[in-house]
């Protein structure tokens, strides 16, 4: 484990002109690692010096002859032990007696000190190059060569610069450019480590140089580069740069002007380290990590500062190194066979140590809060970890660096960097780690992280709070886990806004990992940090967003609901904001949001909140002339109208939208004539509800979908129905039929009394608006609901005459004639009612002539009456118009039979209270007539007949009336008729042409069937009204009717045969015969077809009945 700031470790300090005494011990220890000499010179250099300094320049040349002979002879034997005789006889000759055995090197010591006192530069020369020639194989060698070379350079800088630039450009560049085939065939070459010497001779130069240093300095280390960079890599180039690369550090720290010396090659030096730092193997047999670390850092010191994708250099590299070997309880085992084992956990402590010293340099020469964000950011992988030791180690050097800041740095920038709250989260999620030393010190340097921002803060009272909870995290686990999360409160008081966003982006980015721990934390964190209402609304934006992206991704189930119930939160909290960020996200047709308005609605508060602001976004519509083509689709209305749309078909939304349906209402429909101003009428006519593949609708056909579906989605499918068998909702798809659209829609409101109150105060509200367009469908509302039957208990008279009278003065022609025809009404005129209902009898009359003259306006003229007449009622008067009426489905022009029967859809419920058993007796008779217009060869009249046949259905109550709807609606043909008579408790006729049609699956509308035996029980006894019935059309001059009839009596033969022998009696049967015996006299070969088929059932039919 590494060792704290408190054992004495402290940043290395050009100012005071010395490495500190940890950095230069641990770069001075190991001359079997490095290769270099210790600093200080030997005992015996300066007595020497004096010798030589002492003998004449003949003396001199003599002597050097002499080392060099006695060095070459070494050279040759270089593998062999050799002694020293010739120069123990040399120093006897001086009167040197050196009792200490004598080192390879000392040779080349002794002849660097005689060339440094030599004054002939020739000679000089002469021996440099001789010396340079000397076999570079052995290790002994090269460092004597370069001890020498050192030595000497201290007089004679010039010379031994240019000798050594010579040997590059010759010796170095044959070895370093020679092909593997030529040094194969020149195995005795003695220049393949030629490169390595001159790294050696370049560290030597370095530190002989003393004042010299600086100017050569950039020289020295550009050639220590270019050496490094051309020379083959081995271990012998590794050991000579690093050797080399300390005695210039060494040499650097000597020279008082180095703090103050703007140096040109420190990135390249850190670099070539770093590419050593990066071979080095994956296990731990030398201190070479550290001491490339500790260079490193020393570098670093130096100016200029490094730039910041450097020091990111080193700081990946360095810990990539470190971190990423095995466990140390396995590091002992990955060491290959070696000599004398090392001991590896000293090698992995010194490691980790040179480490975090580095770690301290970089703050201490930028002490401020955006270098330690700069340095954590660095951590980021290693926190993320699969691996636990990694994990462990890297909070171990992230709790030692904070440490170290906290006790011995005082920071001198007050910065807040957005992205501490990132590393913040990093390291809380590491609180519930595998292993307990990690929880503990993640807990640890969070609380180290909160104590930087209090103290540049200033506040006391904080700092000794978190004073208390540090000491608590020391303690390991003695009280609950759960204290840990009063760290979370103190992060939410004390982070910035952007800190404080970037805690919890980074907390939502873990919840899509696979790890299930972790996973729960996060959403854990968020919850809490969503429940201590810390977010404020600016933050709203980016959180939302970024669990938007990560939806798609979570894993596990329970962490997604956790995020849906902080969702709920936050949109309590925030829910203006929550909502315009939602509608921004993705647009509303591609449902990927839709998750999060779901969580809005979990809340029923809340969730009607968010339907009010969807319906005020509905209303934000600009002007059409600062409204541009292609803006159109991201108007916010064009949003919320999206939106809405979505919602109507979210479960959790239904009861908020019945809530706000009067308001959601007066929006659509208001919205849709705004985007006819704008022309966005593209893709409304042509829409196909049979098209079952997902499609993005246009705007005004998303609008007028969501208004349909506003009331289906609430039940009020009634009112749906009604418009769709009238084709009404087509009137909505032009500009030009608008209007009428929200006439027929606010009538059929009206008629199913569909929140009338609601809507009518929605309607009142928008004809006080400025905008035209909501003072239009308001009038048309407001004048249909006065003739409703409930509109007296939801307002007064002279409200309304208010309000009315308020539409006289609009600027609006439409608004103003709606108006005055609504203050003319029965409800504002109540003596009205006996004047209609007299006119009503002299029509009456006639109309119940046998053929009255214009009979088609005649029927107009009575349907406008009883719809005035509302809620007052026709009276009894309507059994006698219904009967007329009924006499009239027959009748051989196609207009007057559509009319017929559209208007005995409405006389029907136009008797009151009184005569509706009355009148629903005359419905159910007339099923069966409007059974067989079905298949009416004219268009309108079955259009008109689905629409009187689904009221009728409603009068009788029938059970299963919303499916009848759907067969109405979307069957078609033949096989439409099938599947309504199932609805009439009968069975349909199996064989005959047309079958069960197919019926497009419209969204939400989509009908199941419901069919069974006991649908046709609940009617038992009614089946031989419905055959006589149906006989009477098998003689009706149109073909279309009685091809049904016969389709109908048919099916009655075939599947309820049994039931028709116990309902029907003698008469009934005789009845039943006669018309069967006309068909086989028909010219029609259909009509003969069917009495064949048919005969043998109707006369064994006539066996069984006996009454």
């Amino acid at each position: 484990m590494a060792a704290s700031p408190s054992d004495g470790f402290r940043r290395l300090r050009w100012g005071s002109k010395r490495l500190s005494r940890p950095v230069q011990q641990e770069m001075d220890t190991g001359r079997e690692i490095t290769g270099e000499h210790p600093s200080d010179s030997p005992p015996w250099e300066e007595e020497l010096v004096s010798k030589i300094r002492a003998m004449s320049a003949l003396e001199k040349t003599l002597a050097l002859e002499a080392i060099s002979h006695c060095i070459q002879r070494h050279s040759q034997l270089v593998r062999k032990e050799v002694s020293y005789t010739s120069i123990q006889e040399l120093l006897a000759s001086l009167k040197l007696d050196l009792k200490q055995p004598l080192e390879k090197t000392f040779p080349f010591h002794f002849y660097g000190l005689i060339l440094r006192e030599c004054a002939s530069v020739d000679l000089v020369k002469r021996h440099l190059a001789s010396l340079l020639e000397l076999c570079h194989q052995s290790s002994s060698q090269r460092e004597g060569i370069a001890l020498a070379i050192g030595i000497t350079s201290a007089s004679h800088m010039e010379e031994v610069w240019a000798m050594l630039e010579h040997l590059g450009r010759t010796r170095f560049l044959q070895s370093t450019f020679m092909s593997p085939e030529s040094q194969q065939l020149d195995r005795n070459t003695h220049w393949k480590w030629v490169g390595s010497t001159s790294l050696l001779c370049l560290g030597q130069i370095a530190m002989h140089a003393r004042e010299q240093i600086l100017p050569w300095v950039d020289n020295i280390a550009s050639r220590m580069v270019y050496y490094f960079s051309c020379s083959p890599y081995d271990n012998v180039l590794k050991t000579s740069f690093l050797s080399a690369a300390i005695m210039l550090m060494k040499a650097l720290q000597r020279e008082d002007g180095t703090q103050n010396y703007k140096f040109t090659q420190i990135s390249e030096l850190i670099s070539c380290l770093l590419c050593v730092l990066q071979k080095e193997p994956n296990f731990l047999a030398t201190l070479f990590r550290q001491k490339i670390i500790l260079v490193i850092a020393a570098l670093s010191n130096l100016r200029p500062s490094l730039k910041p994708t450097v020091k990111s250099k080193i700081l990946q590299t360095c810990l990539q190194s470190l971190y990423s070997l095995p466990p140390t309880e396995t590091l002992k085992r990955k060491l290959p066979p070696l000599e004398a084992a090392p001991d590896v956990m000293m090698l992995y402590q010194k490691s980790v140590q040179a480490l975090d010293l580095l770690l301290q340099n970089f703050v201490s020469e930028n002490k401020s809060m955006d270098e330690i964000c700069f340095l954590l950011q660095h951590t980021e992988p290693w926190l993320k970890s699969d691996k636990i030791h990694e994990r462990k180690r890297v909070v171990q050097s992230v709790f030692l660096l904070l440490k170290y800041v906290v006790d011995h740095v005082k920071l001198t920038e007050e910065a807040m960097p957005s992205m501490l709250g990132h590393q913040i989260g990093l390291l809380t999620l590491l609180w519930r780690d595998k292993d307990k030393a990690t929880q503990s010190r993640s807990r640890q340097c969070v609380c180290l992280l909160l104590q930087l921002l209090i103290q540049q803060k200033g506040s006391t009272a904080e700092f000794t709070y978190l004073n208390k909870m540090r000491s608590f995290e020391v303690r390991a686990h003695r009280e609950s886990e759960t204290r840990f999360f009063n760290l979370v409160k103190a992060l939410d008081e004390n982070l910035t806004v952007a800190q404080h966003t970037q805690l919890i982006l980074t907390l939502l980015h873990e919840l899509c990992s696979r790890n299930r721990l972790r996973c729960d934390l996060a959403a854990q964190l968020l919850l809490l940090i969503f429940e201590d209402h810390s977010i404020k609304p600016e933050q709203v934006a980016e959180i939302l967003q970024g669990l938007f992206l990560k939806l798609p991704c979570i894993i596990f189930k329970n962490i997604l609901q956790t995020m849906m119930k902080a969702v709920t939160m936050l949109g309590t909290q925030h829910t203006q904001e929550t909502v315009e960020v939602l509608l921004s996200l993705c647009h509303p047709s591609e449902r990927k949001v839709i998750p999060l308005w779901t969580a809005l609605a979990t809340n029923n508060r809340l969730a009607r909140k968010v339907i009010t602001l969807l319906y005020m976004k509905l209303k934000l519509r600009p002007p059409k002339e600062l409204v541009r083509l292609p803006e159109q689709a991201q108007l916010i209305s064009q949003l919320a109208l999206g939106t809405i749309y979505e919602l109507l078909y979210v479960r959790e939304y239904k009861a908020t939208v019945r809530w706000a349906f009067a308001g959601i209402l007066l929006g659509l429909l208001t919205q849709l004539h705004y985007l006819f101003e704008l022309d966005a009428v593209e893709g409304l006519s042509d829409y196909q509800e049979d098209i079952l593949e997902a499609r993005t609708l246009s705007p005004c056909r998303t609008c007028l979908e969501a208004l349909k579906g506003l009331f289906w989605t609430t039940n009020y499918w009634e009112v749906f129905a009604e418009l769709k068998l009238l084709r009404g909702w087509e009137l909505f798809e032009h500009l030009e039929t608008y209007t009428e659209g929200v006439t027929l829609l606010a009538r059929a409101m009206a008629h199913y009394d569909c929140e009338v109150k609601a809507v009518l105060g929605q309607a009142v509200i928008s004809l006080k608006s400025s905008e035209e367009r909501d003072n239009i469908v308001a009038i048309l509302i407001i004048t249909e609901f006065l003739n409703s039957q409930e509109l007296t208990q939801y307002t007064s008279r002279k409200t309304m005459d208010n309000f009315l009278n308020l539409g006289l003065n609009n600027p609006n022609q439409l608004v103003r004639a709606m108006s005055l025809k609504g203050l003319s009404s029965i409800l504002m005129h109540p003596k009205k009612v006996v004047l209609l209902q007299n006119w009503l009898v002299g029509l009456l009359d006639s109309f119940l002539k046998p053929e009255p003259r214009d009979l088609i306006g005649l029927m107009e003229i009575l349907g406008d009456i009883v719809h005035c007449l509302g809620g007052q009622g026709v009276g009894t008067l309507s059994l006698k118009i219904a009967q007329r009426l009924l006499s009239l489905f027959e009748h051989a022009q196609g207009d007057v039979r559509a009319g017929a029967i559209f208007l005995y859809g409405s006389v029907i419920y136009s008797g009151g209270r009184k005569l509706r058993p009355a009148l629903r007796t005359h419905a159910w008779h007339a099923l069966v007539p409007l059974l067989l217009h079905l298949g009416d060869s004219c268009p309108q009249v079955v259009t008109k007949t689905k629409f009187t046949f689904l009221r009728c259905a409603i009068l009788l109550k029938w059970e299963f009336r919303k499916e009848l709807f759907g067969r109405l609606a979307w069957g078609s043909g033949l096989g439409a008729e099938n599947d309504i008579f199932i609805y009439m408790k009968v069975t349909p006729i199996e064989g005959l042409e047309g079958g069960l049609p197919w019926l497009p699956s419209c969204r939400g509308w989509n009908c199941g069937r419901k069919e069974g035996r006991r649908q046709v029980e609940s009617n038992f006894g009614s089946y031989h009204h419905f055959l006589m019935q149906a006989l009477m059309h098998l003689s009706s001059p149109h073909h279309s009717m009685k091809l049904a009839a016969m389709r109908f009596i048919g099916g009655l033969l075939q599947d309820y045969f049994a039931d028709l022998c116990v309902c029907l009696t003698k008469n009934d049967v005789q009845t039943l015969l006669t018309h069967f015996e006309l068909l086989k006299q028909d010219r029609d070969s259909t009509s003969r077809r069917f009495y064949r088929s048919f005969l043998d059932d109707v006369i064994e039919l006539s066996q069984y009945v006996t009454y």
